[in-house]
């Protein structure tokens, strides 16, 4: 018999398969069905830094950082009307009252601010766990790598001071040393990194002369990304992994954990698909361990990594060399 169990975080999954944060997320009739479907925990919709800060002052205005944004302002200002933080610490409640499987927290935060405070909440309402989506775009010429790159340390340090509960960190690859910088935030206490985040894409519109968004889902085209950087950290990092961005089929879920992800995050499937993709990429998983004669995830996973793969190479500079010089 296969058995698809594993841990991710220190939380006992039924399987790898995380449903991520999304607007998918938002609602406990939803996560009612993401767990019918399958799933072995759930990421909730994420709260903004910007929304907690305005709940805490209970007023945009005395925020100064703020007033450099003034789209910001409008959005804040309206997103907040429709969702109260309240409401989210009701949906940690309600969602644990009416599912079995972990309920993980999200917040999309930019700095280690008063925000922090709220995580404390976040526990106390009953969240398995916390995901701190952060991302710094480095666009200011005035910052520095080292600039950017404390904001993600001075974080973790506050929000590992204020919960017990786990914590992830969902970042993107805009590092000048991603691999040393996953390494050295593995060791600064989290549970998990989570390999990456999907940020604004802009386009723009000719005839209205508007930035308007693109790629709002991610193709299965994107797995690359997370699936290279995976199998290069797996091996090195103080924490579990796991992939998101680019998984639409039980494939990718496969060679995810081969690569050394622990847990596998979806979201644009099920957009496009439906939660029923759920259980699909599941009994995809189930088939390919019972063909390939495996019963645990343990008997294969991370496999692939660079560090167990006979051509580590693979995952580097030889893949360029032989696209686009013909070596074979």
């Amino acid at each position: 018999m296969v058995n698809l169990e594993t841990t991710y975080m220190g939380l006992k999954l039924k399987n790898p398969l995380i449903v991520g944060s999304s607007g998918l997320t938002n609602s406990v009739e939803n996560i009612i069905e993401i767990e019918k479907n399958g799933a072995a925990a759930v990421v909730l919709k994420s709260l903004f830094e910007e929304q907690i800060n305005f709940a805490i002052r209970n007023t945009i205005e005395q925020d100064e950082s703020l007033n450099l944004y003034p789209e910001a302002d409008d959005y804040i200002r309206n997103y907040t009307r429709q969702n109260d933080v309240s409401k989210y610490l009701k949906l940690i409640t309600d969602a644990k009252a009416a599912v079995n499987i972990p309920v993980i927290a999200s917040i999309n935060c930019i700095s280690g601010d008063e925000w922090v405070s709220f995580a404390k909440s976040i526990e106390d309402a009953g969240a398995d766990a916390l995901e701190l989506n952060v991302f710094v775009m480095p666009s200011d010429p005035n910052k520095s790598s080292s600039d950017n790159e404390a904001v993600y340390f001075e974080v973790i340090d506050q929000v590992l001071s204020k919960v017990t509960i786990p914590v992830a960190l969902k970042i993107s690859y805009y590092f000048s040393s991603l691999a040393k910088m996953a390494t050295t935030l593995s060791w600064k206490g989290i549970k998990g990194l989570v390999l990456f985040n999907r940020f604004f894409s802009p386009d723009i519109d000719i005839e209205n002369f508007e930035i308007k968004t693109s790629n709002v889902f991610s193709t299965p085209a994107e797995l690359a990304i997370s699936l290279r950087w995976i199998a290069m950290l797996s091996s090195h990092v103080k924490c579990d992994l796991a992939a998101s961005t680019g998984v639409h089929d039980g494939k990718a879920v496969i060679k995810q954990l081969l690569a050394g992800a622990k847990a596998v995050q979806i979201a644009s499937v099920l957009y496009k698909k439906g939660f029923r993709e759920i259980s699909s990429m599941l009994e995809e998983l189930e088939n390919w361990m019972e063909r390939k004669y495996f019963t645990t995830i343990d008997e294969f996973a991370g496999k692939m990594s660079v560090e167990k793969t006979q051509n580590p190479a693979a995952y580097e500079r030889v893949q360029f060399m032989k696209h686009f010089s013909g070596i074979e």
